[in-house]
């Protein structure tokens, strides 16, 4: 597959140092223990060894995972992106129905926290927004219904 995996630096980052954090610290003393475990006899009922065995495959499959990811990875920083239009980094301020004023940050996928407000670019919400400028009146098809929101203040920072 050739997509792309946009991505803030900030991001990026966090991927990097889980990957190096399981690469150069978890792995090696997982096999480690594996090694001492095995070393003491019968492994059918070795907790350590047969609890290390799976502790790696869940290792290996995360780190093939962030390889992956971090191969595709396409680094936009949102404090270099000038534009009226909501894109990929912006930092949307909205109001919906009720007045309730919400802010939105879009961003990769694997950076979504919806408590801080970081919502993926691929999200309804996110694919709704991308490309409106401020005044816009936003249609959003959620599971739930729909939800109009209207655009009060796009921001390109830090996120």
């Amino acid at each position: 597959m050739d997509k792309k995996n946009y991505i803030t630096p900030d991001g990026h980052k966090r991927l990097v140092d889980e990957l190096e954090q399981l690469m150069r610290k978890e792995r090696p003393e997982v096999t480690a223990l594996i090694q001492w475990a095995a070393s003491n006899g019968d492994r059918s009922e070795n907790a350590d060894y047969l609890y290390g065995k799976k502790r790696l495959r869940e290792i290996d499959r995360r780190l093939r995972f962030l390889t992956s990811r971090l191969d595709m990875a396409q680094i936009v920083d949102p404090e270099k992106i000038q534009s009226s239009k909501v894109q990929f980094g912006a930092t949307v301020e909205v109001v919906d129905e009720d007045g309730t004023v919400k802010v939105f940050s879009i961003v990769g996928v694997d950076e979504v926290n919806t408590a801080k407000g970081h919502i993926s670019w691929q999200s309804p919400i996110g694919k709704s927004l991308i490309g409106k400028t401020e005044g816009d009146e936003v249609l959003v098809k959620v599971p739930t219904g729909e939800l109009t929101f209207e655009i009060r203040r796009i921001k390109y920072q830090k996120i």
